[in-house]
């Protein structure tokens, strides 16, 4: 029985067969996402050589994120949550086939790129929080945590097999084939979210525009508990992400290699599918708060030494361990946050953690590749893994009532009101 109470609970695949189908397609959708990331690094780096225009491409998966992130969770708040997911979605596609054709025709300038990525952000801002509010709806409160860790282990099973196929692609057929994959998987996703029922916000929907927007954050800042999972996040995330930086390590130690630049995506997922298996540790926790704290402690911890690492095997192993600790975060803080807030404010909030847990990474990029830019890579990964511990201490020392945080206790009952 110890044994498999540590296995990751898959209770929930059993028990909801619409859970079931949006979590298969939203897995096949996630493989494509992560080759599209590799093809869409590799070529700009092919096009530019600058660790600068790498960082770029997290800024252009940033901006709209956090510019449209909480009208569009408050929209989510208004309308049926299903047919917006299902609108959004098919936007995302046409941005990959949009990105295929470009790739195909050659002779694109790098600029140009990043605005459809840029473009296919806009329709992610407003369908991430749709797709958050999914699982409270579909499981009931004490398999929540379990249903995110499958959602968890879905996304990393996708970026343990996406890179390393995206770059076995972009060195053979090239990037445009990874474009169109990714472009038919995300139909995978709308196929899996037919079956969904018709899900309203709520007997007390979000007021229009920026009123909207308001409650929500007014509701963020009187809940200590949701706003130090959140800053933890942020805290991690904006100062430590490393990927941009893996193309300047990855020409430094390994010529330059597309495969190899894919297995340092590889790994860290490797981590996160490790922790995933073993989910049951952590999901059953009576302290998931504290657990999250000690997770990005111990990402920032592990990249810091990635940065030091002299060669591959110790390197690959800090990556390892990274994947691990922030996998065990990100489940930690979605169960902390979902359920802590009430149906009704779901879609803001959670357009809210899509900022920190999609934005932050994009906005940490950028941060690592003007680091990078000015000292070196092995000094944008050290630098940055030390803040997340300083930052990680902070916010663990001030939020008494993140530390103490009990899911099995939560009752949300907040209105959306001020």
């Amino acid at each position: 029985m110890g044994l498999k109470r540590t296995l990751i609970d898959v209770s929930p695949l059993r028990s909801s067969p619409t859970f079931r189908r949006l979590w298969a397609g939203q897995a096949l959708s996630g493989l494509g996402s992560q080759m599209t990331l590799v093809a869409v690094m590799f070529q700009v780096w092919q096009m530019t050589k600058s660790p600068l225009w790498t960082g770029g491409v997290g800024l252009a998966q940033a901006v709209p994120l956090v510019v449209l992130g909480l009208f569009a969770g408050s929209l989510v708040d208004r309308v049926d949550r299903r047919k917006f997911y299902l609108l959004t979605t098919s936007g995302q596609a046409v941005c990959s086939l949009l990105l295929a054709l470009q790739g195909f025709l050659g002779h694109f300038p790098a600029a140009g790129v990043l605005g459809l990525v840029a473009l296919q952000s806009c329709f992610g801002a407003g369908g991430g929080p749709a797709s958050r509010t999914f699982v409270p709806h579909l499981l009931p409160q004490h398999r929540l945590a379990a249903g995110l860790a499958l959602r968890r282990i879905a996304f990393q099973g996708s970026m343990l097999l996406g890179p390393a196929l995206g770059g076995l692609i972009v060195g053979g057929p090239g990037v445009g084939t990874c474009y169109v994959i990714d472009a038919l998987t995300f139909a995978a996703a709308v196929h899996g979210a037919f079956g969904l029922p018709h899900m309203s916000p709520g007997d007390e929907p979000a007021r229009p525009g920026l009123r909207g927007v308001l409650d929500g954050l007014a509701f963020l800042g009187r809940t200590p508990v949701i706003r130090g999972a959140l800053l933890t996040d942020l805290a991690t995330t904006v100062l430590s992400m490393p990927i941009s930086v893996f193309p300047l390590i990855n020409a430094e130690r390994f010529d330059g290699d597309p495969r190899t630049l894919g297995l340092f995506l590889t790994a860290i997922a490797a981590g996160g599918v490790a922790a995933s298996l073993f989910s049951g540790s952590f999901t059953r926790s009576a302290r998931p708060g504290l657990v999250m704290l000690g997770g990005s402690a111990t990402w920032g911890a592990a990249l810091a030494l990635f940065g030091t690492s002299p060669g591959p095997g110790a390197g690959f192993a800090f990556l390892v361990i990274a994947g691990a600790a922030d996998t065990v975060s990100v489940v930690c803080r979605s169960a902390v946050v979902q359920t802590h807030t009430p149906r009704e404010l779901l879609g803001r909030v959670s357009a809210a953690e899509q900022i920190v847990g999609q934005a932050g990474p994009d906005i940490g990029n950028m941060r690592g590749g003007l680091v990078a830019g000015v000292t070196s890579g092995a000094a944008a990964l050290v630098s940055g893994g030390l803040l997340c511990l300083g930052a990680v201490a902070v916010v663990g020392a001030t939020t008494a009532d993140l530390r103490r945080s009990s899911v099995a206790s939560c009752t949300p009952t907040a209105s959306a009101g001020p």
